[in-house]
């Protein structure tokens, strides 16, 4: 195995980093994290063959600001973006992707974007991404059958139909009901990102493979026909015999589709002698949702933990995340140590060896290499999210504090949960420990500043 100071220092070749990010992924998604109805047995593969972290936070709730942490390692507290708003970035943010052009890498994004709204069509090569193929708004997105995608700033056509009377007046980006369907978005962009890396593959290369599934497909399934519902597959594979709702069969055959995606990837760097060239990191961006008819208690989507998406108990926010480097990071690991998406770019900074100025996060490298000795750990974590009246949340040790209603009331109570023996938060302890709720509150007003 090598260490921390032969990653950094040696003169080795420049490995290349895969980021696969799920969207709407619960924790207890997928077999290694609980998941017991449906198989993974390729993001399987990446836990055996590398790490699997228990204690790993989104940075968000919902996918734009959690996104934005992911780019930026800044925490919703200091981003930019901290819900599904119109802000955008500036192109002057220094961003996971801008890091790693400096290092010479080439930079490639492929599936939803999603960062701020509305971006501009070349959002992503504003923000450090040498080609970019997918969806640029978020919510174009929800459509799996859109007319038209977007590669490197400009629209590219596709032999999908959507039904002009269930688009909105307002609306430019083709959301509504796909009739003509001969395109999944998801697999031209699978394949896509597969041609990226055969075409990069001599020298060092980032990919952000950012998928827009197993969110719900809200626009081309829109509900208002009965012959359509928001978890719309091409076919249901293996499930289709099953006793089970027809919106929890595409659910399923979505999660077995991502599962497929990751399997052509390791094949991929396989057939290009890149396996141990490369690191991949595959994650969620926040907790399960329960939309499109979908409900999350069918395949238990958040585990054992409270709460979905929109949520800052654990539910919502705490996703399942693996990495794997054959030959740097041990096989079969299993670690406990809180992360969060801040700390992806000082992650990224310590491995390549550019330095950052301050971010909110914390180098998880140490971690992946095996060196626990030389883990940071965070003083605190915290969230702040203005949907639903508004909420906060503050991880201090092993303490959660969780304060709901905050847009009418800043001072409302902060409901204290003890996660080392209360990992449901079934148990409010706010009473009996008034000195961790004091210390709260001073790192919920020193953590959040204006924009």
């Amino acid at each position: 195995m090598l260490s921390l100071s032969q990653i950094c220092h040696s003169a080795q070749e420049k490995p290349n980093v895969i980021y696969i990010l799920a969207d709407d992924l619960g924790y207890g998604d997928i077999s290694r994290y609980g998941q017991r109805e449906i198989e993974t047995p390729k993001i399987d593969q990446l836990a055996r063959e590398g790490i699997r972290f228990m204690n790993h936070y989104a940075g968000s709730t919902v996918c734009a600001p959690s996104r934005c942490v992911l780019m930026t390692g800044l925490h919703t507290g200091h981003a930019r973006i901290r819900g599904n708003n119109p802000v955008l970035m500036k192109d002057t943010d220094l961003t996971v992707a801008k890091l790693f052009k400096q290092s010479g890498y080439t930079t490639g994004c492929f599936g939803k974007w999603g960062i701020g709204h509305p971006p501009p069509y070349n959002d992503p090569q504003k923000k450090g991404f040498d080609h970019f193929f997918g969806y640029i708004n978020m919510w174009h997105a929800h459509n799996f059958w859109p007319e038209f995608l977007i590669e490197n700033g400009k629209k590219v056509d596709l032999p999908n139909k959507v039904l002009e009377k269930y688009k909105s007046p307002k609306d430019k980006e083709g959301r509504g009901v796909a009739i003509e369907k001969n395109v999944y978005a998801p697999d031209l962009i699978a394949e896509k990102a597969l041609a990226f890396i055969d075409t990069n593959k001599e020298a060092p290369f980032f990919l952000f493979f950012a998928l827009n599934m197993p969110h719900a497909n809200n626009e081309a399934g829109n509900e208002v026909l009965a012959d359509f519902d928001g978890m719309e597959v091409p076919v249901h594979g293996s499930f289709s015999e099953r006793d089970w709702p027809r919106q929890e069969k595409g659910f399923a055959r979505m999660i077995q589709l991502i599962d497929g995606y990751v399997g052509q990837i390791l094949e991929k760097l396989e057939t290009h002698g890149l396996t141990e060239k490369t690191l991949i990191i595959f994650s969620s961006d926040n907790g399960p949702h329960q939309e499109g008819r979908h409900k999350m208690e069918f395949f238990n989507s958040n585990g054992q933990l409270k709460g979905l998406k929109r949520d800052l108990y654990e539910g919502g926010i705490r996703v399942p995340m693996i990495a794997r480097w054959p030959g740097t990071i041990r096989s079969g690991s299993v670690t406990q140590h809180v992360s969060a998406f801040q700390d992806v770019l000082p992650t990224i900074s310590e491995l390549i060896g550019i330095p950052v100025k301050k971010t909110d996060g914390l180098s998880f490298l140490p971690t992946l290499l095996g060196e626990q000795m030389n883990q940071k750990k965070h003083p605190y974590l915290y969230w702040e999210f203005y949907e639903k009246g508004g909420r906060q949340s503050v991880i201090l040790d092993h303490f959660k504090g969780v304060r709901y209603n905050m847009l009418k009331n800043p001072d409302a109570p902060i409901e204290l949960y003890d996660l080392r023996n209360d990992v449901r938060e079934n148990s409010n302890i706010a009473r009996l420990y008034p000195d961790i709720i004091d210390k709260m509150k001073k790192i919920i007003k020193e953590a959040h500043s204006d924009l």
